[in-house]
């Protein structure tokens, strides 16, 4: 999966979803355990209307939360609330603009990477959104 699984690597944890499959709107297959997971406990996660790609409420992972412990223990003034390469630096990835170049091929991204501000903006968004789609508890406004 390349950059994004290696983000996802280091915020989810080790037995996630999102770390044994491809991406929400990825082709995987589900996790075998999946099938046979009753969904009554869960009295606020209602099926999305998209279908089975978001990961279930009781796997869900706040990201804000892990990425805000992670910035306390580093003792680094990072802004990876709008940077992605503060957030690509907070979870000690590459950074670099090759890194930031190849994030942005994986995502698809269709603007010009030699305009690296609208690239990085567009990128730090992507990968919120991402996090968010494979059971990751992102604020809105760091998604849109």
């Amino acid at each position: 999966m390349g950059i994004l699984g290696d983000i996802f690597h280091k915020i989810f944890p080790g037995h996630h979803p999102a770390n044994t499959q491809a991406p929400a709107g990825g082709t995987a297959a589900p996790a075998p355990s999946a099938p046979q997971a009753a969904p009554a406990p869960a009295p606020q996660a209602q099926a999305p209307a998209g279908g089975a790609a978001a990961a279930p409420a009781a796997q869900q992972v706040d990201v804000e939360q892990v990425l805000t412990n992670m910035q306390a223990q580093s003792g680094q003034q990072l802004n990876w609330r709008t940077s992605i390469v503060d957030l690509l630096k907070l979870l000690n990835l590459d950074s670099s603009l090759q890194a930031r170049k190849d994030l942005a091929a994986e995502l698809h991204y269709s603007g010009d990477t030699n305009d690296s501000a609208s690239m990085n903006i567009w990128l730090h968004k992507q990968v919120m959104t991402k996090l968010a789609q494979n059971g990751g508890k992102v604020p809105a406004d760091l998604q849109d």
